[in-house]
Formats: C-alpha cells, sequence, structure tokens
C-alpha cells in the first residue's frame, strides 16, 4: 500500500468497462487506480510495473485469460487478484481460487461491494461474493481430498486447536461463529488463525478454505 491508499489494477477487455471501473473507484480518497490493462498478458507487463496492491481481474480475455494472468501475478506475487466476472461458473470460480485469487465477485456486483471488496482484500483478508461461498464449501467438500496430493508445507507445524480453528474456517464459519463453538474470544479466535495463515504460508482465509479441504480437513460429512 502506497501511504493510506490502495494501489488498484483494472483488468478488462473491453475499454467502457475500464472505464466505469476506474471512474467508480477514483471517487474514493483511500483508493487509487494505478493502470489499466486489457488482456491478461497485458496485465502481468503493468502489474510488474506498477506493483499495485489489488488486480481487479476478468476471466475470458484475449491473448491471456484471467485465470492464467492471476497465476502469474500471483507466483511472481505482483498483487492480490479479485476475479470479476459475468459468469457465474463452477469452472470459473474453482480454477481461480487455485490459481492464487483472494475473491470472487460477479460483475453484476453493487457498485458498494465491488469498493468494499477492494479494502477487504487490500487489508489481508480474502472475499467470495455471497451466491458462491456456499459453492465452494460444498462442490470442495462433495470432491474429497486428492489422495496423491502431498499434504501442504506447514500443516504439521499447527497446533491441535490450530488445526481445530482450519477446519471450522474450511467449513465457512466466521471469527465469531468459531468463537462460540469454541467457547474462545474473538480476539482469541483472529490469532489462531493469522497464526494458522503464517504457518501454512497462504494468503488469507479464502486460500486457507481452499487448503482445508484440499488437505482433508474437512469432509463432504462435514
Amino acid at each position: 500500500m502506497s501511504g493510506d491508499r490502495l494501489r488498484v489494477l483494472v483488468v478488462d477487455d473491453h475499454a467502457m468497462v475500464r472505464s466505469g471501473f476506474t471512474m467508480m473507484l477514483s471517487v474514493e480518497d483511500d483508493l487509487e487506480v494505478v493502470g489499466q490493462a486489457a488482456n491478461g498478458a497485458e496485465a502481468v507487463v503493468v502489474a510488474r510495473e506498477t506493483r499495485p496492491d489489488i488486480v481487479l481481474m476478468d476471466v475470458q480475455m484475449p491473448v491471456l485469460d484471467g485465470i492464467e494472468a492471476t497465476r502469474r501475478i500471483v507466483a511472481e506475487d505482483l498483487g492480490r487478484v479479485v476475479i470479476l466476472t459475468t459468469f457465474d461458473r463452477d469452472d470459473y470460480l474453482f480454477d481461480a481460487l487455485r490459481a492464487g485469487a483472494s475473491g470472487f465477485l460477479l460483475k453484476n456486483a453493487e457498485p458498494e461491494q465491488l469498493v468494499d471488496a477492494v479494502r477487504v482484500v487490500g487489508n489481508g483478508s480474502g472475499i467470495l461474493a455471497p451466491e458462491v461461498t456456499s459453492r465452494v464449501i460444498e462442490r470442495m467438500a462433495a470432491e474429497g481430498p486428492p489422495t496423491s496430493r502431498t499434504p501442504p508445507p506447514g500443516l504439521e507445524r499447527l497446533t491441535e486447536r490450530e488445526r481445530e480453528v482450519l477446519g471450522l474456517v474450511g467449513r465457512g464459519l466466521s471469527n465469531g461463529e468459531i468463537a462460540g463453538r469454541l467457547f474462545l474470544g474473538e480476539a482469541t479466535v483472529k490469532t489462531h488463525v493469522s497464526n494458522l495463515l503464517a504457518k501454512l504460508q497462504v494468503r488469507d482465509r479464502v486460500q486457507a478454505v481452499v487448503l482445508a479441504h484440499e488437505s482433508g480437513l474437512v469432509s463432504a460429512e462435514d
């Protein structure tokens, strides 16, 4: 973050969409649009040049799609990605999350939802559109853990309580709900979540949900 402003890169193959998002964000005192890109390949280049805090990423674009662009941007730690699409499709959603996206919103979201999403992700959390949150949980639980995948590094470093908290995060519970379930203070739960994210080396809560399901901490029965 530059000063008190979150730096945003807007990526979409339609100029009018880019302009609309740019205008929407630029009126906010704490947000600054530092670049635009018309395809995924251009997005990677501009991200390297501008080092944004947040990349608002379309999915279907020429040259390089938003999923692969997200994978490259996250791999180079060039910024945190929020996927924006008109297509409410599961394959986009899960591909984006596994590519390292920190959020997923539909383009028909209200303007204040978009602005809030930028702030939430920019401050280190993750966000999913309400329409798709439950589907993330349901589909990943139904798929079960991959039998051939090595457990993620850091999982063995978690304390018993942290593993318990991670399992509840994977089931979609908020910090407040976890606190009530485990009879803990919400501040204590927040500390556990911060610690497990650091140990697992995941960027945010959204990626923790993915990891909890893929490592088998959350099963279909849960």
